[in-house]
């Protein structure tokens, strides 16, 4: 969104998919999902992301064959209000709500990109980069003969979607769009027309 802080408080729905949308995460077992060891990489390392990093906090998410959904939670004001009586996955996560009014950055939009420190771009960037790394020592272990990734062979697509959920029934949709993922796989619109 132009001028949106990416720093700011705010619930966010993330979609990342793997380059080419390759099916390399797992497969959808009697609408399951059952992860593949890279899967099993992608999730150790997501879940780990929130373990280190004090201003996010994880609502709900879902790895699918070839992408992530995530509804996470960014706070760096450190002023928790009230939830709707919803737990999140993490015990020491401040009470939210969905914010009703948004604060716009100041910036000049002609100003050049760069990653804020405790942003969503900054978050992503770094689960990427762990992610890289932890599957090519995967691979390097197990003497899998495929490519490495890098800056030219990438894991995950280089961009991300983002939404800023902006109240209630926005936040109900896209958590139940998210919970029955895998039950919806045959008619997903990330669903790679040529699965491996």
């Amino acid at each position: 969104m132009p001028r949106w802080d990416y720093s700011g408080d705010g619930i966010y729905f993330i979609t990342m998919v793997t380059q080419n949308r390759e099916c390399i995460l797992g497969e959808i077992v009697n609408g399951h999902i059952s992860l593949s060891e890279m899967g099993k990489i992608v999730d150790n390392e997501w879940l780990k992301s929130f373990d280190i990093r004090d201003e996010l906090y994880l609502d709900e998410y879902i790895i699918m064959p070839n992408h992530l959904h995530a509804i996470i939670v960014l706070v760096n004001n450190g002023s928790p209000v009230e939830t709707h009586g919803r737990a999140s996955l993490q015990s020491n996560a401040p009470q939210y709500t969905v914010p009703q009014q948004f604060n716009r950055s100041t910036q000049s939009e002609n100003r050049p990109f760069y990653r804020k420190p405790k942003s969503i771009s900054s978050f992503i960037a770094g689960f990427k980069s762990a992610v890289n790394s932890k599957i090519d020592d995967y691979i390097d272990e197990n003497g899998l003969n495929i490519p490495k990734y890098n800056r030219n062979n990438h894991f995950f697509q280089p961009n991300y979607h983002d939404h800023i959920i902006r109240n209630d029934s926005e936040y109900q949709r896209i958590k139940k769009y998210i919970i029955n993922n895998p039950t919806s796989w045959e008619n997903d619109t990330l669903k790679s027309k040529n699965p491996k």
